[in-house]
């Protein structure tokens, strides 16, 4: 048993299971390996296809170190995941009591070994197989453990929710760096100016995806729970994710020209852009909890997409034209 608290939401049969079965279903609801691995493994291949395209490095880099890079890169967001957990367990225990650690079904102890045991083996791997990669890794430790200290500003991020956001979001650019760094920080070369332009897309992905996820209809909102909509209200939220797309999209336009991208990308980039705008507007249309689910379903479609269009697709076309 995780040995925690029992509240109102606990499940005895699921508390009391094995560890490895309480883990399964933590897994499930907080950090799915299967559709979170394959997201991150295709936001790190397109990390380092767009900074060899961008460099005009030929080919790709070999199998093993990417799939050690992504080994790295999924169990970076692990992490941040695992020390969400401790950082908002105040809030979690008094406002979203049907969280696996309130329930207890796992335990912040538990929860901490795993996160041990998976920064020894970050630590191990790089060391052995990329020392020179520990510098950017350092980077993303340092930047993820002053987000899980608030910046040492807790009380003043909670009042700004902005600030909050934007720079808890710096974590996914810091990712893409060390990603993006089996290219070019290992090659030991300058990296190329695209990538600015790639990493802005990056940092401007995730808060299409936080507002995306925290548009909800009146009857959704909860207590102790901070959307957009209850910020905001409906239109001036919809209107803000409306605005980040737009940002982004913009932004691919620039790493697209840096990467000497034919008119087809941006046409491409433009009618992914067009198709994502719709469930904004049906929901502005109808508001309920349908229309909402769609936004953020269109957010993660948003995101995949950005990293398909701008470096794994046109690497994939360029490795089959090899063949």
């Amino acid at each position: 048993m995780s040995g925690y608290i029992i509240n109102e939401h606990s499940k005895e049969a699921e508390n009391k299971a094995s560890f490895l079965k309480r883990l399964y279903i933590d897994q499930k609801e907080r950090f799915p390996i299967l559709g979170h691995g394959i997201l991150v493994a295709v936001f790190s291949f397109s990390a380092i296809s767009y900074s060899r395209i961008s460099r005009g490095a030929e080919g790709f880099v070999s199998t093993e170190k990417y799939l050690l890079g992504i080994f790295t890169t999924i169990t970076l967001f692990l992490l941040v995941r695992i020390l969400d957990e401790f950082k908002d367990a105040k809030d979690d225990a008094k406002f979203r009591q049907e969280l696996p650690v309130p329930r207890g079904l796992i335990s912040l102890k538990e929860l901490a070994i795993i996160g041990w045991l998976v920064f020894i083996a970050q630590i191990i791997i790089n060391t052995v197989f990329f020392p020179k990669m520990l510098l950017l890794y350092a980077g993303v430790i340092i930047y993820l453990l002053l987000m899980t200290k608030e910046f040492f500003i807790p009380e003043w991020l909670k009042k700004h929710q902005f600030w909050y956001v934007t720079s808890h979001m710096f974590i996914i650019p810091f990712i893409d760096v060390y990603a993006s760094g089996f290219d070019w920080f290992v090659a030991g070369v300058q990296a190329p100016v695209g990538l600015l332009f790639f990493f802005a897309v990056s940092y401007m992905n995730g808060i299409v995806l936080e507002v995306g996820r925290k548009i909800r209809t009146p009857e959704q909102e909860s207590e102790g729970v901070l959307t957009y909509t209850s910020m905001l209200g409906i239109p001036k939220a919809i209107y803000l994710w409306i605005v980040v797309l737009f940002a982004t999209l913009l932004l691919s336009f620039a790493a697209s020209y840096f990467a000497n991208y034919s008119m087809e990308i941006y046409m491409i980039l433009l009618f992914v852009f067009m198709i994502c705008l719709f469930p904004a507007f049906l929901f502005l249309g109808k508001k309920d909890a349908k229309t909402a689910k769609f936004i953020e379903h269109a957010s993660a479609i948003w995101t995949i997409a950005m990293y398909l269009i701008l470096g794994a697709g046109p690497m994939i076309s360029r490795l089959i034209g090899e063949l």
